[in-house]
C-alpha cells in the first residue's frame, strides 16, 4: 500500500511539473502571438507611411515637371500662334507637289505670278 501512495505522490507531483511546463507553454506561444501582432501592426503602418510618401513625392515630381515645361516650352503670343497655324497650314497644303518633284516624278512645283506661291498664300490667309 505505501509502494501505491508512493507512486501516487510521484504520479501527482509529475502531473503538476506537466501542467506547469504546459502553462508556460501556453505563455510563451500566447506572448509570441503579441508580439507578431505588433510586428504585423507596425509593418502595416510603416507601409501606409511609405505609400503616403510616395504619394507625395510623385506630386512633387509632376508639379516641377510642369514647372519645367513652361519653362521649356513658354506660352506663345497668340499672333505667333496664328502664324505657326498658318505656316503648318501652308507646309500641309504644299506637301503633295513637293512630295512628287522630291521623289523625281515631277518637275519643281510652278511658283505664282511673284515667284512666292507659299508667301501668297499666307498673305491670303492673314487679310481674312
Amino acid at each position: 500500500m505505501t509502494s501505491l501512495l508512493t507512486q501516487e505522490i510521484r504520479l501527482s507531483k509529475r502531473h503538476e511539473e506537466i501542467v506547469s511546463q504546459r502553462l508556460m507553454l501556453l505563455q510563451r506561444m500566447e506572448n509570441k502571438s503579441e508580439d507578431q501582432n505588433k510586428g504585423k501592426a507596425s509593418s502595416t503602418q510603416a507601409a501606409k507611411a511609405a505609400l503616403q510618401r510616395n504619394v507625395r513625392l510623385l506630386k512633387d515630381i509632376e508639379a516641377a515637371e510642369k514647372s519645367l515645361q513652361t519653362r521649356i516650352h513658354p506660352v506663345l503670343p497668340s499672333e505667333v500662334a496664328a502664324l505657326e497655324t498658318l505656316y503648318w497650314a501652308s507646309v500641309e497644303e504644299y506637301i503633295p507637289k513637293w512630295e512628287q518633284f522630291l521623289l523625281g516624278r515631277a518637275l519643281y512645283p510652278a511658283s505664282s505670278k511673284n515667284g512666292n506661291e507659299a508667301e501668297d498664300t499666307i498673305q491670303k490667309r492673314a487679310q481674312r
